[in-house]
């Protein structure tokens, strides 16, 4: 279940984070967002995955970020950003679950 959490804050960071800034012209609030949601799923990446992941998962939805700006230039906006959410999502539900018991 943590797994389906941690991939919605991701997915929702970097959707909302978008739509808020794109609506609101807010840049900084569309990032606080962004920066809210990142940090809740690290913290249960963190918890599920152990802090290596955490931290890989961490710099995947960091560069989703930076790579939808770009991305956008090409496809537009809106494609750019749910191309870079899945991308991050797929990443979290394969790396971002719990941790085998040894």
């Amino acid at each position: 279940m943590s797994r389906i959490i941690s991939t919605g804050l991701a997915k929702t960071g970097l959707l909302l984070g978008y739509k808020v800034a794109r609506d609101t012209g807010n840049r900084q609030a569309g990032g606080a967002i962004l920066v809210a949601c990142g940090l809740a799923a690290f913290a249960v990446w963190k918890n599920d995955a152990g802090a290596a992941r955490a931290a890989a998962l961490t710099g995947t939805y960091i560069a989703a970020f930076g790579a939808s700006h770009p991305l956008a230039k090409k496809i537009g906006a809106w494609p750019a950003v749910f191309t870079v959410t899945g991308v991050m999502a797929l990443a979290s539900m394969i790396i971002g679950g719990r941790r085998k018991e040894a």
